[in-house]
């Protein structure tokens, strides 16, 4: 690329200064730097979320391009932070699973704890690090400088707890991974999982119950039948439907509604879906 590319996603909002410092680390130390925001509204702690956003959002990015991702409730501790070189992009970012949902999806060729002093800014803080030693480093990587220059290389790295889906009789298990702006209820199920175990089409019946340690507000997601859809525009104004959402995965939503409101789920709530025969037995 004849412009390097760095995708930042934090947890800092736009509100105060703190991404304007990002940037700035960055712009002195390479001023020929492009610097895109995937999002800084991921939720406050949230690393599932922060991670989840940035596997939703990587792939669409020019090869070579370097991700800074920062939800970092841990910052200033004894965690690692990461400089991670796969076969088509390259991750930074504390050791805490923000990173993992990308890694897993790429052909990982090395990790490397990022250590080495002469790459961070030189007045270091303890609450900041994001700005005196991610954000060098980003750039950094952005002006040539090779991932073994940051620290030696290790096997292994945090990833989120967040159980796989699985079959189980005629149902299929997930959690919910991600809660958009439109309140639609993304879960780690991928559709095609649907496709595989039955043939399923716009309008099969389905059934939804959650699971796990959730304090659901409402009953109705304890146990409710609905549809399976293709589109929105296929459901009623208000009706609660599943669908394959743009990532592949399912996604419980409403039509010109909130799923997350009307339902009061929460990221990583278990799910349960099982597919409802046409004489509506399970």
């Amino acid at each position: 690329m004849d412009r390097p590319v760095i995708g930042l996603l934090t947890d800092f909002g736009t509100e105060d200064y703190f991404v304007a410092s990002l940037k700035g680390v960055i712009a002195r130390i390479n001023p020929e730097a492009c610097v895109i925001d995937l999002s800084h509204q991921v939720p406050s702690f949230n690393v599932t979320s922060g991670s989840f956003m940035l596997y939703a959002a990587y792939r669409c990015f020019p090869l070579k391009t370097i991700f800074l991702a920062v939800v970092d409730p841990g910052v200033g501790t004894s965690r690692k932070i990461l400089c991670a070189e796969t076969e088509r992009y390259f991750f930074v970012g504390p050791d805490n699973g923000v990173l993992s949902l990308a890694l897993e999806a790429e052909t990982v060729n090395q990790i490397r704890e990022v250590t080495e002093e002469e790459y961070f800014l030189p007045h270091l803080t303890h609450t900041f690090e994001a700005r005196d030693k991610m954000a060098p480093v980003a750039a950094w990587l952005s002006k040539g400088t090779p991932c073994e220059k940051f620290g030696p290389k290790i096997v292994s790295y945090n990833k989120l707890d967040m159980c796989k889906p699985k079959g189980e009789g005629n149902s299929l298990v997930g959690r919910i991974l991600h809660i958009d702006k439109f309140g639609n209820m993304i879960t780690n199920i991928p559709a095609e999982m649907l496709t595989q175990k039955w043939t399923i089409s716009s309008g099969h019946r389905v059934r939804l119950r959650m699971i796990g340690g959730s304090e659901v507000a409402t009953p109705e997601l304890r146990g409710m039948d609905t549809l399976f859809r293709k589109t929105y525009e296929e459901a009623e104004k208000g009706e609660v439907l599943c669908l394959s959402g743009s990532l592949g995965f399912l996604e419980i939503a409403i039509r010109e509604g909130s799923a997350f409101e009307r339902l009061k789920a929460k990221v990583g709530d278990g799910i349960v879906l099982s597919v409802i025969s046409e004489t509506g037995n399970v």
